[in-house]
């Protein structure tokens, strides 16, 4: 007895699937019958397949249009970064120098060699700030690294007075050095950056995010112009560099 309850009760369990594929084929059969249902229906599986085509088509195209724009870009940062690979350190330097000038620094020069202290260029930004540039000449491969900065950072502010502390190179940087940098408040620009700034589609280092520093600029005194030197006084005039180019 209890064998045949068990039979019984598993067919019971067949009836649900019995009864919705009645109902199934009772839909189907009533939309082919009737011909606008069946209008209806075939219009929107038509319109839903186009739709799906078409956002893939234009998914398609606006992927392309991004791969080309990045191409574009990129083989407009290597001709641009190609001339300053081919460069002596001190021909780079000097490639440096010319850029702070050409966008509107003063003073600017080279003052890299034995006993620069980690300072290759110095100059006075549009706004009166005390800028120094530390230049890195590298391969592609040869990346600066933290230790590197590091001998920068201890002297760019307490020895030559930064207002503005850069590293500027042909190559990139480490995750440590950019740690470091972070902390010290020493403003990046690898390859790409000095590529764009070149070509004048990207900031100079003075406009670089956090390039402003962050303590208050002190008025100057009523009774005469700020002290020689203070972030609120007139930049003072250096001998400036002959440009290479």
């Amino acid at each position: 007895m209890a064998r045949r309850r068990r039979r019984r009760s598993s067919n019971y369990g067949s009836v649900p699937l019995l009864v919705g594929g009645i109902i199934l084929c009772s839909i189907v059969l009533w939309v082919l019958q009737t011909p606008i249902v069946l209008f209806l229906v075939l219009a929107l599986a038509g319109g839903g397949v186009a739709l799906r085509v078409t956002s893939r088509r234009k998914a398609a195209a606006r992927l392309a249009a991004w791969q080309q724009e990045q191409y574009q870009l990129q083989a407009q940062r290597s001709w641009h970064i190609a001339p300053y690979m081919s460069m002596s350190p001190r021909e780079f330097e000097e490639a440096l120098a010319f850029l702070c000038t050409r966008d509107g620094c003063t003073g600017a020069r080279v003052v890299g060699g034995a006993g620069d202290l980690g300072a290759d260029v110095i100059a006075t930004t549009p706004d009166g700030w005390a800028l120094v540039i530390q230049a890195k000449r590298y391969s592609h491969t040869n990346l600066v690294t933290g230790p590197d900065l590091q001998k920068f950072g201890g002297t760019a502010f307490a020895v030559h007075r930064a207002d503005v502390a850069a590293v500027v190179t042909t190559s990139g940087f480490t995750k440590q050095a950019i740690a470091y940098a972070g902390q010290m408040g020493i403003l990046l620009l690898d390859q790409d950056a000095l590529a764009r700034w070149a070509a004048r589609t990207g900031p100079a280092p003075w406009h670089q995010p956090g390039s402003v520093p962050s303590w208050p600029v002190a008025p100057a005194p009523a009774s005469g112009p700020a002290p020689a030197g203070s972030p609120g006084a007139e930049p003072v005039e250096m001998p400036t560099a002959e440009p290479l180019f």
